[in-house]
C-alpha cells in the first residue's frame, strides 16, 4: 500500500510524523516527560505544515492535544517486542517520518526515514551499574540505530559527545535539543494534597531510585551535618522505586524520621516541593540532561549538584558544585548552604534567570527541525 501524495498546507508540503508516543501514557518521569512536553509543545505552535500520528499502547488525553485534528492516536496493544514490529509496519505506509522516542530497536524495522532520541549512554558505563534488561537491548540496538537513523537528538552536549566518541558514524547527524521547564509544573495544588507535604526548610532529592543516583552518599553527608541542622532540615526524597534499590532504602530508612520518602508525587506537588525546600540536592554520577536541576531551579531553589557529565551544561554558575563521589565534599556544600540563607537567596535568583532560557519550544524546534529535514 503505497501512502498518499504529500498534501499543501501554507504554500508548503504537509508531512506526516509518526512518534513512538508510549512513553506519554506508561512512564511518569524522565522519557515520558519528555514525550508529553513535545506533544504539548507541538500542539502550541500555529503553523500548519505537518501533522501527527501518535503510536502507543494507549492514548494520552491532555486538554492541549483533545480536539486538535492535527493529531491522531495509532493504538497498539501488542507487547514488546512485537509492538515495534507492528508500529514499523504501520508507519512505513502511513508517514513520512519517524520520531522514536523510546526505544533504538524501531529504527532498525522502519522503512521511512527515522529521526531517533538518544538520551544518554549510561548503559555502557559498568560503574552506573544501569539495568540489565535495558543495558542488553541498548547494546545491541544502539549502533544499528545510529546507523539507520536520518537524524539523532541528543538532550545535551555531553549526551552528544559520548555518543560520538562510541560511534563516529553519529557525528554529522547528531543535533543536540536541550530539554526545558514544563509549564505542567505551575498548575494548581489542591488544598488536601498541600496538607499532605513537608513543612518548608528541608533538604529535597528527586529521582527515581536506582545506584548512579548516588542517595546513599548523600545519606552519609546529611549524617555528618550538624544535629541541630538536621533537624531544622529533614531530607525528603522523591522518586519512585527502580532497580537494585536495597542500598538507596536501607541507607534512608536508616535515618529514622529525619528522612521522609514520597515516592512518586503529581507535577503539582513537586513544584511545590521545589517552593519550599531550603536545599534541592542532587548528587548524581552521571546524567543525560538532568532535568530535576532544571526544574528545581525554575521554582528558585538552591541548587547543590555533581560536577559530572550533563549537570553543568544546565546549571552553569547559578548552582553549587560537589564531585559526588566525595561524601566529606558534598556534606560541607550542605553544611554551607543550610548555614546561610543568604548564599541560597543569590543562588535561587541565578538560578531563575539561567532556567528561563531553557524552553520546551526551543527544544521542539530543533527536533522538528530534524524531522523535517530527514523528511525533505
Amino acid at each position: 500500500m503505497c501512502k498518499a501524495p504529500r498534501a499543501m498546507a501554507g504554500g508548503h508540503e504537509q508531512i506526516t510524523i509518526g512518534i513512538d508516543a508510549r512513553a506519554a501514557a506508561e512512564v511518569p518521569a524522565g522519557r515520558g516527560r519528555v514525550v508529553r512536553e513535545l506533544l504539548r509543545s507541538l500542539a502550541a505552535r500555529t503553523d500548519d505544515g505537518w501533522r501527527c500520528l501518535l503510536y502507543a499502547r494507549e492514548a494520552w488525553s491532555d486538554e492541549a492535544l483533545d480536539g486538535d485534528e492535527r493529531f491522531a492516536w495509532r493504538p497498539i496493544g501488542a507487547r514488546d517486542p512485537w509492538w515495534h514490529l507492528l508500529a514499523a509496519r504501520a508507519a512505513g505506509r502511513e508517514c513520512d517520518v519517524f520520531l522514536s522516542s523510546n526505544s533504538y530497536l524501531t529504527p532498525l524495522l522502519l522503512r521511512v526515514p527515522t529521526v531517533t532520541i538518544v538520551y544518554d549512554l549510561v548503559t555502557f558505563d559498568p560503574s552506573m551499574r544501569p539495568n540489565r534488561r535495558s543495558t542488553v537491548i541498548e547494546r545491541l540496538t544502539l549502533g544499528g540505530a545510529v546507523r539507520r537513523s536520518a537524524a539523532l537528538v541528543a538532550i545535551s552536549q555531553a549526551t552528544a559527545d559520548a555518543l560520538i566518541s562510541r560511534f563516529p558514524l553519529a557525528a554529522r547527524r547528531t543535533v543536540v535539543a536541550p530539554l526545558g521547564v514544563t509549564p505542567a509544573l505551575g498548575a494548581c495544588l489542591r488544598a488536601e494534597e498541600a496538607d499532605g507535604l513537608p513543612q518548608p526548610g528541608f533538604v529535597l532529592a528527586v529521582g527515581t531510585l536506582e545506584p548512579r543516583k548516588n542517595l546513599p552518599r548523600l545519606v552519609e553527608a546529611y549524617a555528618m551535618l550538624d544535629p541541630e541542622l538536621q533537624r531544622r532540615h529533614p531530607l525528603v526524597v522523591v522518586g519512585a522505586l527502580g532497580w537494585e534499590t536495597g542500598p538507596t532504602v536501607q541507607a534512608l530508612r536508616s535515618l529514622g524520621d529525619r528522612c521522609t520518602m514520597l515516592g512518586h508525587v503529581s507535577d503539582a506537588a513537586l513544584a511545590e516541593l521545589y517552593r519550599r525546600c531550603a536545599v534541592f540536592c542532587y548528587p548524581s554520577l552521571g546524567e543525560g540532561f538532568g532535568l530535576p536541576v532544571l526544574e528545581a531551579m525554575a521554582a528558585g531553589a538552591a541548587v547543590i549538584t555533581s560536577k559530572l557529565s550533563s549537570l553543568p551544561e544546565v546549571g552553569g554558575e547559578a548552582v553549587s558544585y560537589v564531585d559526588p563521589r566525595q561524601v566529606p565534599e558534598l556534606a560541607g556544600a550542605l553544611s554551607t548552604l543550610l548555614s546561610a540563607p543568604d548564599r541560597r537567596a543569590q543562588l535561587s535568583a541565578a538560578a531563575r534567570a539561567r532556567a528561563a532560557t531553557f524552553t520546551w519550544q526551543r527544544t521542539t524546534e530543533r527536533v522538528l527541525g530534524a524531522l523535517r529535514r530527514a523528511a525533505g
